[in-house]
């Protein structure tokens, strides 16, 4: 006989007839009326419907802090960031010719000694170089001598002018005289204008100290770039020492195509990188945009002034630029924060929910292995959210949940913690 208790706990198992031969079997082992508990004989096999549908706690997953510190999970929160959409560019710096200079001597002679070195700052006036020719000698020599000639022919124009007062001497001999020493000061100004231009002083021009060497000085305040002469060799005027370049008005001259040129605008900011050097950020501002192409190619030049930080910068630099076309300020994580899974985006954020499973029943020895479990562990739940532009390692986000502000999300190694739902579906640890 099957007892009124037997046909209820009957009617929640499953249709199969093996499980209602167990049962029934069971049953009539025992007479009825006795005290034995068929309900909780057969406890191990009962079955929930609500066991079918999908773990709530799916979204959460748990590690413990010895696995976020092995695998380095770093935090951080979400931002408001004016990431703006840009274009992409390449370019070179240049220096306009009006900032570079070549030292050099105005007069030939050998480079007794050298003072200059590629990449080495100089300030106006430095001297790079001493060149050394017996023509500067021979220069200072003349010099002094239209001195002494001068001023005998002024002590003769006296003695003239007193002879014709004195109608004791003939006009024409003052005349003659007059004449004489209006050659001999003006062939003084001459060599007075060359000395000063060899940059020696022609007040301290005596006998006993006389120039044999000159010196060859920077021309503008800069960076030396090259250098052309050594020592021993002969240089003039067409034969520059050394190039000065001033790197502070160094500029950027993007290429841009013709289809993109109606989006650049005066003002609009450059940030910009080495082609050989891309880990180190500069940044630029247009300040003018060509009106022709460049060369034979299909782009128009824009120029713009690197402003900032231009040290390791040189003239002739290839450079890779993002031209920054509008701003926006919206969230945004680090880019490294979101991952990808079955063609949607996710962050993860700490939580103070739990992943528990919705199972009724637990075995003593698993209850105190959840408790252990749980007595060092950050709850991480998986959040859904909308990609926006991404922009100097930051992405704009929407996610598709209310957050509490100030949240704090997963900045680093969110990749690993989405590998925990891939691989524990429903409770995950």
């Amino acid at each position: 006989m099957i007892l009124q208790s037997d046909k209820i706990y009957l009617s929640k198992l499953p249709t199969i007839a093996c499980c209602i031969f167990i049962s029934l079997t069971s049953c009539h082992n025992h007479k009825e009326g006795d005290n034995h508990s068929h309900g909780e004989e057969h406890e191990t096999i009962k079955t929930d419907p609500e066991d079918n549908h999908e773990d709530e706690s799916s979204t959460i997953a748990e590690l413990s802090e010895e696995q976020i510190k092995a695998v380095g999970i770093n935090f951080g929160t979400i931002e408001s960031k004016e990431l703006t959409a840009t274009l992409k560019a390449t370019g070179v710096l240049k220096v306009p010719n009006n900032n570079k200079a070549n030292a050099s001597s105005l007069y030939g002679g050998v480079i007794q000694s050298l003072h200059a070195q590629i990449g080495t700052k100089v300030k106006k006036g430095q001297v790079l170089a001493t060149i050394v020719n017996p023509q500067f000698i021979q220069l200072q020599e003349e010099y002094l001598t239209i001195l002494s000639k001068i001023n005998l022919a002024e002590q003769e124009l006296d003695r003239q002018k007193e002879l014709v007062e004195g109608q004791a001497g003939a006009k024409k001999n003052l005349q003659n005289i007059e004449s004489e020493l209006k050659i001999l000061l003006t062939r003084k100004a001459g060599l007075h204008k060359q000395l000063e231009l060899m940059g020696i002083k022609p007040s301290q021009i005596s006998n006993s100290n006389l120039k044999s060497a000159l010196l060859v000085t920077s021309p503008i305040p800069g960076t030396i770039s090259n250098v052309f002469a050594k020592i021993g060799s002969y240089i003039d005027v067409a034969s520059p020492v050394a190039e000065i370049v001033d790197n502070n008005a160094l500029h950027l001259d993007l290429n841009v195509f013709e289809k993109d040129l109606p989006l650049i605008k005066i003002g609009q900011t450059i940030h910009f990188t080495l082609t050989n050097n891309p880990s180190q950020e500069y940044d630029a501002t247009v300040f003018s945009i060509g009106t022709a192409f460049e060369n034979e190619s299909k782009t128009i030049p824009v120029h713009c002034a690197v402003s900032g930080n231009k040290s390791n910068l040189i003239d002739g630099m290839n450079i890779t630029a993002m031209v920054s076309m509008s701003k926006n300020i919206t969230t945004a994580v680090p880019s490294d924060a979101i991952v990808e899974s079955q063609g949607k985006f996710y962050i993860f954020i700490v939580t103070d929910k739990n992943a528990e499973t919705h199972h009724e029943d637990h075995h003593m020895d698993h209850q105190t292995e959840e408790q252990d479990q749980h007595q060092a562990v950050v709850n991480f739940e998986k959040i859904e959210v909308a990609k926006g532009i991404t922009n100097m390692g930051y992405t704009a986000i929407t996610p598709f949940s209310n957050l509490p502000k100030d949240v704090k999300i997963v900045t680093k190694g969110a990749f690993f913690i989405n590998a925990k739902f891939n691989t524990a579906p429903g409770h995950v640890h």
